[in-house]
């Protein structure tokens, strides 16, 4: 399997998303925690797909004794759950600090609207976009999709005989030659 060309790398401030998209609020009060981050990763895939962005959704796991761990979705995105009393901010601005030690010709973004965030990642110079930005962009990419997906297929041939079953077209033309 051929390894996929990124055009950026797409660090998300998980909770930060969640806690902002008026979508993802309603999810968490109605079904959950859960729900909201599978729904959030379900909308990132398809986005980081469309984008061709190497994505990893970052989610702080301070209350869980377990080691910090990531798991692969796709080959575009990936989720990492932080170390116990490590925070998902942290570990975005340690994660921006080695790239700026280790420069790489890779965009680096990240999704937060944590001011002071944004500061010291940029500061590692890497790009910020706000939790809304991120969500208007993942819209968009959905709408894009949806439209490119639902464009009729045209037949190369503008009669209605060529868009037939080959068995329908084979019958017809025994018809039309006088054959029963």
């Amino acid at each position: 399997m051929k390894t996929p060309q990124f055009l950026a790398r797409l660090l998300v401030d998980g909770y930060n998303m969640i806690g902002a998209w008026p979508d993802l609020q309603q999810l968490q009060q109605q079904d959950g925690l859960e729900a909201a981050r599978d729904r959030l990763i379900e909308l990132l895939i398809n986005y980081a797909a469309w984008q061709d962005f190497q994505t990893q959704v970052v989610f702080d796991a301070h209350f869980r004794p377990e080691r910090a761990y990531t798991e692969a979705y796709t080959a575009h995105l990936s989720v990492h759950y932080t170390e116990y009393a490590q925070t998902a901010d942290s570990y975005i601005e340690k994660t921006c600090a080695q790239r700026h030690r280790n420069p790489s010709p890779l965009r680096l973004i990240v999704a937060t609207s944590d001011y002071a965030q944004q500061q010291t990642v940029t500061g590692y110079g890497a790009e910020c976009l706000s939790a809304r930005r991120l969500g208007l962009d993942v819209q968009q990419a959905n709408r894009r999709r949806v439209h490119r997906d639902r464009q009729p297929t045209q037949s190369s041939r503008r009669f209605l005989f060529s868009g037939l079953d080959p068995q329908a077209q084979a019958r017809l033309s025994q018809l039309r030659f006088g054959q029963r």
